[in-house]
């Protein structure tokens, strides 16, 4: 790894808070009486109600949605025996999937133990914590062995999902893939390269859907598992195939499936071609796949194709498995996750993959559509749906087969109650960046070249694909920052706008500068020389459609980066006023608050087209608003001007724009409680709406409003996005981090591209 992305590396694991993972409470905690009802003596009750019934523990615990998981580091992937402190990163890594995809909670534990027989009776001993064990790199054979011992010997569930991830991603892949190979499951041959534990899972689960046993070929390092092999342990034995095989091209002659779970480069152009009609092959060694994905279609224009990589259609990926089948396992209380659970899972992505894709999957992805074909015969990760469906159908195969505790007995409740668990506010941000990065790169201008929290994102845009970024600054201090901070500028174009190489632009932008401002007070003088200011020379670069978008805003006040925009860009055609809106973050759902940074007392009808504004930007972004329109009033309860003028420009939004769900005046509580909304403003047209985009009155109040939430209210915040604009141009927040730079810059490219 490159010495700048190693050190990045590194720092996301050690700045703040080391580590990825913490434990928050769940209840109050600020008074003695609370303190009281949290330990002594308060605690006893619940202990003693336990005592009695154990099964109560989920009801006074967390442990009905914790999972442990635990390795002690004998395989981690791509750094094999690392042992058990080097493979912390790794399991709270996998404890962060799980809370982000499937709200699970998770401790990582790490066993200093590699016998069998050790490595058991720590987990037995901390069993009784937990709800669910996921175990995680621990190398074969032992695996098996643990696994079997533990499921036999625990009542909670557990799944080895470096066997079982893998096999179940995979399974649900070739079901589809036979499907449009018009193949049918029992009579396909297929050829398996690695003889791992993900290896011997995939066999098995393949069997069990219906592929026979004698035509499964798998190799290990040894070459072709064979009857005649005396070398074989019991696990490989049940793979020992009656035929002989020189070698692994050998097998591939008129093979229909090829699994890969070894190394990278090992199947040639020409083993692919002697494969059957419409191939299927699953490359999943990292990062290398057994055969490269070009090369595969380009040999083989008829092949059904999976690789383990994000950057190829159809990734096998874990993180569609294991996260909802816990959630599924958990929720019902099983105590085993079963092959009915697996089969059950394996067949809900099956099924998802031919389901028509949300618009914001497909859009993620950077395509307009996202049908079920060759290249998409596999969920995608970000698909919302997973958790409903596969969490649901290993729920009920839970139920059906007797290892289900706490049966659901309401579906539809526990299918909303799963969407509340999806995380929002991190699939929202997530959403943009994606959709920006399948975008065709945008020439975006960073102002402020002169920092390193620029310089660093600048960086990162050119790494992630997200944007061609223009410096603005003197080269040689910006070539300092670099050696000094060991960054990789290949890829950024730099330019100073004060130096000789820029006299003809200068020149150029100040006469067209000076045609816009000339009854202004503005000389041509002194238009050329405002171009030496990087904000002006900046603005008309994307002004001119020399860039596409513009930030600045690091090192400046926000009036000092927004008038020098007004004055060369300008708004867009029929807007009188631009406005800011921050998104605030929160876990139950993102809101959009508007205006924030720009209108300190706007009028009845300025307030009429900040909310117009803010509607269309919240679309850009594929949400529907509903929006309040917030004052310290409720419908007239009150009187005074910052009421009354949110209550005229509500009745102007409803008359000439009937389609738009708002209401208003309104206090903010109410507005986001929809319990309180129901109790006592039932007429309302925002009634279970969940209100998502608040206008406030003032600007005071916005602002004030944000921040409070941005440093007291758990919120992260993304923005300001600045609206009314007749070209992308964002301004930064002073100080703000490398993250928020790249946020704003996903923005900024988004917004390049709905212009259109």
């Amino acid at each position: 790894m490159a010495k700048s992305k190693r050190q990045e590396a590194l720092d996301y694991h050690e700045k703040g808070k080391p580590g990825k993972i913490e434990v928050v409470p769940t209840k109050p905690y600020q008074t003695q009486r609370d303190l009281s009802l949290a330990y002594s003596p308060g605690v006893a009750e619940p202990c003693k109600v336990i005592a009695e019934d154990t099964d109560k523990v989920y009801n006074y615990t967390g442990k009905g949605n914790l999972v442990a998981v635990i390795s002690n580091g004998t395989a981690v992937l791509g750094l094999g025996n690392i042992g058990p402190e080097a493979s912390k990163p790794v399991m709270e890594g996998k404890g962060l999937l799980f809370k982000v995809f499937s709200d699970i909670d998770v401790f990582d534990i790490e066993v200093d133990a590699t016998d069998i027989d050790g490595f058991v009776n720590a987990v037995k001993a901390i069993a009784p914590t937990f709800g669910g064990i996921n175990l995680e790199d621990i190398k074969a054979p032992e695996a098996f062995e643990i696994e079997r011992r533990l499921k036999a010997e625990l009542d909670i569930p557990i799944m080895h999902d470096d066997q079982h991830g893998t096999a179940i991603i995979s399974a649900a892949a070739l079901l589809n893939a036979l499907e449009l190979a018009e193949k049918k499951i029992e009579e396909v041959r297929v050829v398996v390269s690695g003889a791992g534990a993900a290896a011997i899972s995939c066999g098995k689960l393949y069997q069990a859907l219906g592929v026979k046993q004698e035509h499964i070929v798998m190799f290990d390092s040894k070459g072709a598992i064979t009857t005649d092999r005396d070398d074989l342990d019991e696990r490989k034995r049940q793979f020992a195939n009656p035929n002989s095989y020189e070698d692994l091209a050998d097998a591939m002659k008129g093979a229909d499936v090829f699994l890969g779970l070894s190394i990278g480069n090992i199947v040639t152009p020409e083993m692919l071609k002697s494969m059957a009609k419409n191939p299927i092959v699953f490359a999943c060694a990292n990062p290398d796949p057994e055969i490269p994905y070009q090369t595969a279609i380009e040999t083989r224009p008829d092949v059904i194709m999976a690789t383990g990589r994000s950057d190829h259609p159809n990734q096998v990926n874990n993180v569609l498995g294991f996260p909802y089948i816990f959630r599924g396992a958990l929720d019902v209380r099983a105590t085993d996750i079963n092959e009915e659970m697996k089969l059950a899972a394996v067949h809900a992505l099956a099924k998802l993959a031919k389901k028509t894709v949300p618009d914001e999957v497909a859009q993620a992805y950077g395509l307009k559509t996202l049908t079920f074909g060759r290249e998409s015969i596999i969920p995608k990760p970000l698909d919302p749906r997973l958790i409903t469906e596969v969490s649901m159908a290993v729920a009920k195969a839970a139920m059906d087969s007797g290892v289900a505790k706490h049966p659901i007995t309401d579906w539809k409740a526990y299918e909303k109650k799963l969407m509340s668990r999806l995380g929002l506010e991190k699939r929202f941000t997530r959403n943009i960046f994606e959709n920006a990065k399948q975008i065709k790169k945008k020439r975006l201008v960073f102002a402020e070249a002169d920092n390193y929290y620029i310089l660093k994102a600048a960086q990162q845009c050119v790494e992630e694909n997200l944007a061609i970024p223009i410096l603005l600054g003197k080269e040689d201090e910006i070539r300092s920052l670099e050696q000094e901070h060991h960054l990789d500028l290949s890829g950024c174009e730099i330019m100073d706008p004060r130096d000789d190489s820029a006299a003809e632009l200068r020149k150029d932008f100040g006469k067209k500068y000076f045609a816009k401002r000339q009854r202004k007070g503005v000389t041509l003088w002194e238009a050329e020389k405002m171009m030496r200011e990087r904000n002006y020379f900046g603005s008309m670069l994307v002004e001119t459609g020399k860039a596409d978008a513009f930030l600045s805003g690091i090192t400046r006040s926000y009036g000092e980066v927004l008038r020098p925009a007004l004055r060369c860009v300008g708004t867009e055609p029929g807007i009188k006023k631009v406005a800011g809106m921050y998104v605030m973050l929160t876990k139950d759902r993102p809101y959009f608050f508007a205006d924030t940074t720009v209108n300190l007392n706007p009028t009845v009808e300025e307030i009429v087209e900040i909310t117009l504004l803010t509607a269309k930007t919240v679309k850009k972004f594929g949400i529907e608003p509903r929006i309040a329109l917030l004052s310290y009033s409720n419908f007239g309860s009150a009187p005074g001007p910052d009421a009354e003028k949110m209550r005229a420009a509500n009745k102007i939004l409803q008359e000439e724009h009937p389609d738009l769900i708002v209401d208003g005046e309104i206090q903010a509580n109410f507005a986001i409680n929809n319990d309180l909304m129901n109790e006592k403003f039932p007429f309302s047209k925002l009634l279970d709406q969940r209100t998502n985009t608040l206008i406030f009155p003032n600007l005071s109040a916005g602002n004030i409003a944000y921040k409070l939430m941005d440093e007291m209210g758990g919120a992260e915040t993304l923005g300001p996005v600045l609206m009314g604009m007749n070209k992308p141009f964002h301004v930064l927040t002073l100080g703000c981090s490398v993250k928020e730079i790249i946020n704003m810059a996903a923005i900024a490219v988004l917004d390049c591209e709905t212009r259109k």
